[in-house]
């Protein structure tokens, strides 16, 4: 027998909208325990999406009778899995016999959970399999998909850090990715000097990129001391080097740029620079709520 599938949940989402993370006290928003020495990326927690639902759901779907017939088949002892004989509320998978009345049956199943992966990006990664200068990637630290591969859901620059999605199906991916769904992105984003506000007007209102124009959905102070600030800012699309770029268009030099939150995602805060986890079964909810599709169910 396979075992239930962790990727489902009746959690609401979460809202969408931006929110302070950054106080507007004289500290930096970012500060995490830095180690001494190099350490090898280690995992905080793994679970596996496995497709198994209720053997009488699985019955009545592959046009063998109703559920109630089902129930009642699985109850006479006309049904039996792997060679032994089928209990009421029995879950099977892909991978198992079944026969009714001694004769094999084919099931039919609904698509499994795509896996879920979320990664805090430390700079000086590439988001690419592999780099021919040697230089290290995101792939380098993630565990191995057997028969699969990990997909990263958007990208982040060499220089910039942060919360990054991945999963193993490319339909999913492409969902999430594609402009049309306007996901939201937010980024804590650290400049040399206050921004005026015909600065912040023009972010909000939107500048000239050579790629078209750009524009914020919103831009928050969050504090800073000295020569630096912080400010959070929130945009609907991934554009190569956006965030970047539409500072550079105004004069202002970004010394430090982090992702911080995909979609209703946010980067946990217990979650250390190279470190990854797989997505709770609600957090992973979320993320398929925010691009509609192709509906993936597991439970039964």
């Amino acid at each position: 027998m396979t075992s239930a599938c962790a990727h489902c949940g009746n959690c609401r989402p979460l809202k969408t909208s931006p929110r302070r993370l950054i106080s507007r006290r004289h500290r930096s928003p970012l500060r995490s325990p830095r180690p001494t020495s190099p350490q090898r990326p280690s995992r905080v927690r793994r679970s596996r999406a496995v497709s198994t639902e209720k053997l009488h759901k699985v019955l009545a779907r592959s046009g063998l009778g109703s559920r109630r017939d089902m129930e009642a088949a699985i109850v006479s002892g006309r049904l039996r899995v792997n060679g032994a004989r089928a209990a009421l509320g029995l879950r099977v998978g892909p991978a198992d016999r079944v026969a009714l009345d001694g004769h094999p049956v084919s099931l039919r199943f609904e698509e499994r959970a795509p896996r879920l992966l979320i990664y805090h990006k430390p700079a000086g990664e590439l988001v690419t399999t592999r780099d021919p200068s040697g230089r290290p990637t995101v792939f380098d630290n993630l565990p191995r998909i057997r028969g699969g591969h990990w997909i990263a859901i958007g990208r982040l620059d060499f220089n910039t850090g942060g919360l990054l999605l991945f999963t193993d199906s490319g339909e999913l991916a492409n969902r999430l990715m594609h402009p049309s769904n306007e996901i939201e992105r937010e980024y804590a984003v650290r400049v040399r000097g206050e921004l005026s506000r015909e600065q912040l007007r023009r972010l909000a209102e939107g500048v000239a990129l050579d790629d078209g124009p750009a524009r914020f959905d919103s831009i928050s102070s969050g504090g800073g001391s000295g020569s630096n600030r912080w400010y959070q800012v929130v945009l609907r699309e991934g554009r190569n080097r956006e965030v970047r770029r539409m500072f550079e268009s105004l004069g202002i030099t970004v010394s430090r740029l982090m992702r911080v939150r995909f979609g209703p995602i946010r980067l946990p805060p217990h979650l250390r620079r190279g470190q990854w986890r797989e997505l709770e079964p609600k957090e992973a909810a979320w993320l398929l709520e925010a691009a509609p599709g192709k509906t993936f169910r597991c439970s039964g």
